[in-house]
């Protein structure tokens, strides 16, 4: 009888244990399923800036969409890039329309105050000037008194507004005049039509510009101006989204997609100093 009895609890607790790990087993893939659709990575690009992401026939392509169809096919997921222009990517990101923004999205202590990010490469930014004009700037002071275009909420604006306070004003120069426009495209096309004097734009978008320009464009920045790490945006405290894509970039890098894919856009990996260094800007 005792040792039907000692059967029996035998039995039940190895149930029991068996059912405390199918639990914890299930609340441990809830804790990590963090995207908004289960089997899908929703991801928030502005398709308009080519070559780091734009629409051809319909497809998304570039840089940043080439990326996060390998982290999703890492993660298991399907990848469904919605565009979202740049100014709304970030208020979408809060609002939880996407699970991540992959849009060349700079990383800058304004932005760490309300995202998290996860940085993936590192980039600058360039200053272009008509072909045939005579004004040759090579550095943000060179700015004052000229009307500049940029696309809409970039984070060199609050830059060129310092030197505008500390440089220009004090030394009688004229306040650098900010044209914002929604697309990189339509800053471009409102130099090319001399709505403008210059077009701030960042280093690789400033090149491709000018390469299709037919000559009518020229880079005068001699070096890259506001070098700065880029991240994927995610939701603060969305630490199951943060390991997961750290841990598919970790992969790339093992697997050597990671190191293919810069040289394939001639970038660099961040330097984490850097963004330790942007973030202690808060």
């Amino acid at each position: 009888m005792h040792i039907i009895q000692s059967f029996k609890i035998v039995v039940h607790a190895a149930l029991l244990i068996c059912l405390c790990a199918l639990f914890v087993e299930q609340v441990s893939a809830e804790d990590t399923d963090a995207t908004i659709t289960p089997g899908v990575l929703t991801i928030g690009s502005d398709l308009t800036y080519p070559p780091y992401l734009y629409l051809d026939e319909g497809k998304a392509v570039g840089s940043d969409p080439e990326f996060m169809r390998m982290i999703a096919d890492h993660l298991g997921l399907e990848p469904d890039i919605v565009d979202t222009r740049f100014a709304e990517l970030i208020v979408g990101l809060r609002a939880k329309r996407f699970d991540v923004v992959a849009s060349n999205l700079y990383i800058t202590p304004e932005r760490a105050e309300v995202i998290d990010y996860v940085p993936y490469y590192e980039t600058g930014d360039s200053i272009m000037v008509l072909a045939d004009s005579d004004f040759t700037p090579r550095t943000p002071r060179d700015l004052c008194g000229k009307s500049v275009s940029n696309i809409k909420g970039a984070s060199w604006i609050p830059k060129l507004d310092k030197v505008t306070e500390e440089y220009c004003l004090p030394h009688d120069k004229g306040e650098i005049e900010i044209h914002e426009y929604p697309t990189a495209p339509e800053a471009t096309q409102a130099l090319l039509s001399r709505a403008v004097d210059v077009q701030f734009a960042d280093a690789l978008i400033a090149k491709l510009a000018v390469e299709k320009s037919d000559g009518n464009l020229r880079i005068t920045s001699e070096e890259l101006l506001y070098p700065i790490p880029v991240g994927l945006g995610i939701s603060q405290g969305n630490e199951a989204m943060r390991e997961a894509l750290q841990g598919a970039i970790q992969e790339m890098k093992d697997s050597g997609e990671y190191q293919d894919w810069l040289d394939k856009y001639n970038l660099e990996e961040p330097n984490e100093e850097q963004v330790r260094q942007v973030l202690q800007e808060q």
